[in-house]
């Protein structure tokens, strides 16, 4: 695809087929999302990719210590709950889903599973968990850096036909992916990245997120009109 294709086109995928995804084709991705800009060449990210009986190992752990009540180990910062119009998107993007899987606002059976399916890393047959250097813990710019390879990796994954969801939820019981993915000590986990082929009969995939408008986020001084 031309690169405004895959940009316009990228949707987060929660639904993918039982099909593996070759070893090969994610190195292949990998090596091109790490391009991605960086400050200083600093390049703090390192990727631990997870599938087969690893990764339902962490599904299991994340869902079982969830449900048990254990606090969530996310080992970056979450800050204080969405107010005023991030809130109102977030709310946004949740009745799109909700809507496109056909979930009732009083069904809490279906509600719960569509939060265990986000436990289970929506199933996926790859996560990708992306960390940094913990000697580079307490600056923005590393996580900052991280957020860009990321950006990299689900397009060129969608590129090549796959699918991606960026997802902090299947990472948030860290001792169980630290445990299972062999992450040392010496690494914050920032995200994960559900990755396999779409299912294209699975509805929450058709859903397009909207954007707000260049007009309502960008300023421009000094310009000719």
């Amino acid at each position: 695809m031309e690169f405004d294709d895959v940009l316009r086109g990228r949707r987060s995928i929660r639904g993918f087929q039982k099909k593996p995804v070759p070893k090969a084709l994610i190195r292949e991705i990998l090596e091109i999302a790490m391009r991605a800009p960086t400050s200083l060449n600093s390049q703090p990210w390192n990727f631990y990719v997870v599938g087969g009986e690893v990764l339902d190992r962490i599904r299991k752990g994340n869902v079982e210590r969830n449900l048990a009540g254990v606090p969530d180990s996310r080992e970056f910062r979450m800050g204080p709950a969405y107010e005023g119009v991030h809130r109102e998107r977030q709310i946004g993007i949740a009745i799109q889903l909700f809507e496109a899987m056909g979930i009732e606002r009083h069904d809490k059976e279906a509600r719960m599973d569509w939060v265990l399916r986000g436990f289970r890393q929506f199933d996926a047959p790859v996560s990708i968990v992306i960390t940094y250097d913990k000697a580079l813990q307490g600056g923005d710019i590393a996580p900052f850096d991280c957020g860009g390879v990321v950006n990299a990796i689900v397009n060129t994954a969608w590129n090549r036909g796959l699918g991606c969801v960026i997802n902090s939820q299947g990472i948030m019981q860290s001792p169980v992916v630290r445990e299972e993915a062999g992450i040392p000590d010496d690494q914050v986990i920032q995200t994960c990245v559900a990755m396999g082929w779409p299912d294209d009969s699975f509805p929450a995939n058709a859903v397009v997120s909207t954007r707000k408008s260049v007009d309502e986020a960008a300023v421009f001084r000094g310009f000719d009109d």
